[in-house]
């Protein structure tokens, strides 16, 4: 897709880069379960309007259908994606797979 000619660059709508890791708020499985709460992920795309987040488990969409790649799209402004809190910042017991 060509881009349009412009003075200067436009300013960045996101402050997601690929590699970060993010929280998500979705369906997904936990001890065997499925459930939906916050899910860590990392960002694996990012473009002129979505954020790709890639996840170790498996993700589901509303509609109830697994997503195989375990790749899940959202808008910058989603409610539903936030930037991972760091590993102090953690409640105990929580544990990362």
């Amino acid at each position: 897709m060509a881009r349009s000619p412009f003075m200067r660059p436009p300013v960045e709508d996101s402050s997601y880069q690929v590699g970060d890791p993010v929280e998500v708020y979705c369906d997904h499985e936990k001890n065997g379960d499925r459930i939906r709460d916050w899910v860590r992920g990392i960002v694996v795309q990012v473009d002129g309007k979505m954020i790709a987040v890639q996840f170790r488990t498996n993700v589901y969409l509303t509609d109830g259908w697994m997503v195989p790649d375990h790749i899940l799209w959202f808008q910058y402004d989603s409610s539903m994606i936030r930037p991972a809190k760091r590993d102090s910042e953690r409640p105990t017991g929580y544990q990362m797979k």
